[in-house]
């Protein structure tokens, strides 16, 4: 195993603080990141959801697909992100994300772009899966490499900026997809096939762009100045070991897999991951079934997405503002199943799309705060990195469940008992959430105690100690 490169400098904690400095640097990283990682998650959510507006343009028509065809197409996307998820997360840790991420995009516009010219059920089945394994890198490698650029309490609000990407592929999605459609019988190909095209065609086009903006590993980072490097890391040093440059070794992988509440990380993600993708696929069918015809329906998924968006972004600045996550992702859940219950209950279709925003609100806006909980609160690299692609596997299996059982047999009251089954997963978030922040805060108060029997006696721990115990030293906080 070749020995991974050294830091020149080995970080020293911040003597000269000085925040507008700070604020400078962490502008500049903004401006490098942001833009770029929250393009690229947009295009991976729009390339994923965009079979929801294909369905109800023609597709399955078109491809002869049998009853549960469509069901399973959307499962299986799901089997090959799940498969893959990991292993691509180790990859990214001994690689480049400077590389690796565009060439992923690269790869599976390639492969959105041949979902459009498949023939029968068997194609898609197999595309899809495809499409799956070449974007189950994407987003754990993203929620990494904002581990190694940011401060434990910087990450939440630019994760919340990212995944708002996704609420906003919703609309945008809808929008094109009802321009697309207008495509019909252009070269020879139906509307729906020209979805699947022309935004495979865009994704390829911003992957070559991305080779040459997403940036590399923050200890080598280009766009930094050597001094602004420096005080970067340091800054990142003072806050956690996202500053140092830790070699792979697997006994930090089996320290993931054997930490509770990495897996309860898991489990939540779990419980909201069921509602996301059921809610995201399947909504331009259920917004169908309220009455609307095919064009209207397209149109009428961007008003909940965009709802989505600014509730995500308004909910992580009050939970950065008051410095927690677990009441605000529970607060979403809750929502989320108000939103449920008024589609159930009601009859009146525009009382139901009232639901269906408060669903997307609701749900979106709780996947956005947990997504980054692991990345707070996970220590060190290579734990983190097993830890975040461990949320979203276990998370995606919920997905799974999600598709399968939104079976084209219950569509009839706009998928009634799947809606109740999507609450009964929102409640095992909730429960998740609690395990999470309780035992989260007894611990921090056992730490606490620990520290002031001893009197700061310890308080000199060497960096091979912190990096060795992670987020089981006693000096660590977790982030509730």
């Amino acid at each position: 195993m070749a020995t991974p490169e050294k830091r020149p400098d080995s970080p020293s904690i911040i003597e000269d603080h000085d925040p507008s400095e700070d604020r400078r640097i962490r502008r500049k990283v903004d401006l490098r990141l942001l833009p770029v990682l929250t393009i690229l998650y947009l295009l991976s959510f729009l390339d994923r959801s965009n079979i929801g507006n294909a369905k109800i343009d023609g597709m399955a028509t078109d491809l002869n697909l049998s009853a549960p065809g469509y069901n399973d197409a959307l499962a299986i996307y799901f089997v090959g992100y799940v498969i893959f998820e990991i292993p691509a997360n180790i990859i990214l840790k001994r690689c480049n994300p400077q590389v690796w991420l565009p060439t992923l995009t690269l790869v599976w516009g390639i492969v959105s772009i041949i979902q459009g010219v498949v023939r029968n059920q068997s194609g898609l089945l197999g595309i899809r899966f495809l499409l799956g394994a070449t974007e189950a890198g994407l987003f754990p490698g993203v929620i990494y490499v904002f581990s190694v650029y940011y401060r434990r309490n910087e990450r939440s609000w630019r994760v919340a900026i990212f995944f708002g990407g996704a609420a906003l592929s919703g609309a945008f999605g809808g929008i094109l997809a009802y321009a697309i459609g207008n495509m019909n019988g252009v070269g020879g190909r139906k509307g729906w096939q020209w979805i699947f095209i022309l935004e495979g065609i865009i994704t390829c086009a911003i992957s070559l762009i991305a080779y040459f903006v997403v940036p590399t590993w923050s200890y080598k980072a280009k766009f930094l100045t050597e001094d602004e490097r420096k005080r970067l890391l340091d800054r990142l040093h003072a806050d956690s070991d996202a500053g140092t440059n830790e070699g792979f070794k697997w006994a930090y992988v089996r320290q993931a897999f054997e930490d509770h509440l990495v897996w309860t990380y898991a489990f939540l993600f779990h419980g909201f991951s069921f509602a996301l993708y059921s809610f995201s696929l399947f909504l331009p069918t259920i917004i169908a079934g309220l009455g609307f015809q095919t064009w209207q329906a397209q149109l009428m998924t961007v008003p909940p997405y965009t709802l989505a968006a600014f509730s995500i972004w308004m909910t992580v600045w009050l939970s950065s503002k008051f410095n927690m996550r677990a009441p605000f992702i529970i607060a979403g859940a809750v929502v989320g199943i108000i939103g449920y219950i008024i589609l159930i209950a009601s009859t009146t279709a525009g009382v139901q799309y009232f639901g269906v925003h408060l669903i997307a609100a609701g749900v979106y806006t709780g996947n956005s705060l947990l997504l980054t909980w692991p990345s707070e609160n996970v220590s060190g690299q290579t734990k983190r990195a097993v830890a975040v692609a461990l949320q979203i596997t276990v998370g995606d299996i919920g997905a799974i469940a999600g598709c399968l059982v939104y079976r084209p047999t219950l569509s009839n009251n706009l998928y009634r008992r799947p809606n109740i089954i999507s609450i009964g997963y929102l409640l095992f978030a909730i429960l998740m959430a609690t395990y999470l922040w309780i035992s989260m805060s007894r611990e921090n108060r056992r730490r606490e105690r620990l520290l002031a029997e001893t009197d700061g006696a310890d308080n000199k721990e060497l960096d091979e100690d912190r990096i060795r115990l992670g987020d089981r030293s006693v000096h660590y906080k977790y982030q509730l």
